[in-house]
C-alpha cells in the first residue's frame, strides 16, 4: 500500500526500479587507479563555468547534460550562525537567511531541487515552532508545460522522525525510476524519508544534468543581488557523492570526481572555504563552509 502525504507517494517498501551496478573504488597503494578518475568513450564533459542565479548565497557542483538519471551522497549537516540583524518582520522568530543542502536536476527542461532545509518543527502536543528548528526534506519542482504538469514545492511531514540536526550524518539521494517519476530517498540518525514524485520531463533514457548544492537562500530575495549578511553556515562535509548513469541498458554508479562536475560558487568565490584533498576530490567528497561577511 501507498500512502499520500502532501502530494507524495512514500512507498512503504523500497521496490528497486533500475539496476544499479556499482564499480569498486579500491585505493591501491595510495592512489585511485586511472580508470576511476577517467571518462566513460562517450560521456559529454561539463562546461568550464556557468553563470550565477542572483538571490542566495551558494556552491554548486553540476554535472553535463549526458546520460545521467540520478546523483547521490554523504554529507554531515552544517553549523549554522545567524546574523541577529536580519530578522524576517514577517514571520517573527525567523531570520531573513535559510540555510539548505540539496540536490536535484533538469532534464527536457523542468529543473528539480531536492533536499535539506532548515525549517519550523512541530511538538508532541502538536504546537508549531515560531523559529525554524531542524532541517527538514523538501522537493520543488518546476512546470511542464508540455503535459500541463504545474510547479510545486512541498515539505516532509512535521514529525520528528523527519528532523535532522547540524552535525548529524545522512546519505541523500535523488534519480529517475520510472519515465515521469523520481525518487528521493534521505537516510542517517537513525532516521529515514523516502518518497516518490512525479515530474513528467524525466525520462530513464533521456539526457539531463545533476547537482549537489550548499546554500544561504534569502527570503523575497529571488532574482536580486544577494543580501550583505554576517550569517554562517560551516563545515558541511561531503563524505562522498555519485552519479548514476545509463550506460549500456544498466544504470551504473560513478564518482562525482573533481573533472566531472562545473564549479559554481555564487555570488562570488570569497564567501567559500572549500577543502579537499586528492583522494577526496576523486570520490566527490569536500568540507565547505559559506560566510555572507567576508569583505
Amino acid at each position: 500500500m501507498r500512502n499520500i502525504l502532501f502530494g507524495l507517494i512514500m512507498p512503504s517498501v523500497l521496490v528497486v526500479a533500475v539496476m544499479i551496478d556499482p564499480p569498486k573504488s579500491k585505493v591501491v597503494n595510495g592512489k585511485i587507479p586511472k580508470s576511476k578518475v577517467s571518462y566513460f568513450k562517450d560521456e559529454v564533459k561539463p562546461e568550464k563555468s556557468m553563470p550565477c542565479f542572483n538571490g542566495a548565497y551558494y556552491r554548486k557542483a553540476v554535472s553535463s547534460k549526458d546520460v545521467w538519471v540520478g546523483i547521490s551522497g554523504t554529507v554531515i549537516l552544517p553549523k549554522i550562525t545567524f546574523d541577529q540583524s536580519r530578522k524576517n518582520d514577517k514571520k517573527p522568530g525567523q531570520f531573513l537567511d535559510n540555510p539548505s543542502v540539496y540536490m536535484g536536476g533538469s532534464m527536457n527542461g523542468q529543473e528539480t531541487d531536492v533536499g535539506m532545509t532548515w525549517a519550523v518543527i512541530k511538538d508532541e502536543k502538536g504546537n508549531i515552532s515560531a523559529e525554524r528548528k531542524a532541517f527538514r526534506p523538501f522537493f520543488r519542482r518546476a512546470s511542464y508545460p508540455q503535459t500541463g504538469q504545474r510547479d510545486r514545492w512541498q515539505d516532509a511531514p512535521a514529525s520528528k522522525e523527519y528532523y535532522w540536526y547540524p552535525g548529524e550524518e545522512i546519505k541523500m539521494s535523488v534519480r529517475v525510476v520510472s519515465d515521469g517519476k523520481l525518487r528521493f530517498t534521505v537516510e542517517g540518525a537513525g532516521k529515514h524519508f523516502e518518497a516518490d514524485f512525479e515530474s513528467d520531463g524525466y525520462k530513464m533514457n533521456g539526457i539531463g544534468e545533476f547537482k549537489r548544492v550548499n546554500a544561504i537562500d534569502q527570503v523575497r530575495n529571488e532574482g536580486k543581488a544577494a543580501q550583505p549578511t554576517k550569517t554562517r553556515v560551516e563545515n558541511a562535509v561531503w563524505k562522498e557523492t555519485n552519479l548514476f548513469r545509463m550506460q549500456n541498458g544498466k544504470v551504473i554508479q560513478v564518482p562525482l570526481h573533481k573533472d566531472r562536475f562545473t564549479d559554481m560558487r555564487c555570488p562570488d568565490p570569497k564567501f567559500f572555504k572549500l577543502t579537499a584533498n586528492k583522494k577526496q576530490q576523486m570520490i566527490g567528497a569536500e568540507t565547505i563552509s559559506i560566510n555572507g561577511n567576508v569583505q
